[in-house]
């Protein structure tokens, strides 16, 4: 007894259609990092560790030039954290000297005038001028 086994063209496509689909739902969802952090330096310094050569180990110089590395890297994600948080500080006091004082704020290519009325404080802050908040980046004359 003899099986068939080839599929006719209806068939085949049926099937690369299922697999074209289910392949789709297995990319959904995944994100591609594409950069290196200090975690991944990490990992690859611990495996290319457990995979030396025993009779060849690796030099004194290279694993110290490795761990400055990974030093070096660390303390500039620190740098660009604190950073950050100042950058959050200096716009929120900026924001916070504005209280009272009378802007020009560009919202959608329309520039309004207005006193501001309040502000509120944060990573991104908030003026309130004639009843609407807008974010400081709008705010572009400034005027007693």
């Amino acid at each position: 007894m003899t099986v068939n086994t080839n599929l006719s063209a209806q068939d085949l496509l049926s099937t690369q259609m299922q697999v074209d689909a289910f392949n789709k739902t297995l990319s959904q969802g995944r994100s591609v990092n594409k950069e290196l952090d200090k975690d991944d330096f990490l990992k690859i310094l611990i495996t290319q560790l457990q995979h030396q050569d025993p009779t060849s180990p690796m030099e004194d110089r290279e694993f110290i030039s490795q761990m400055a590395q990974f030093s070096s890297l660390e303390q500039m994600t620190n740098m660009a954290s604190g950073f950050g948080k100042l950058s959050s500080v200096l716009a929120s006091s900026e924001a916070q000297s504005l209280l009272g004082k009378n802007v020009e704020v560009v919202d959608q290519g329309n520039a309004l005038f207005g006193r501001v009325e309040q502000v509120v404080r944060g990573e991104f802050p908030l003026v309130l001028v004639n009843g609407k908040f807008y974010d400081l980046e709008q705010v572009s004359v400034v005027a007693e």
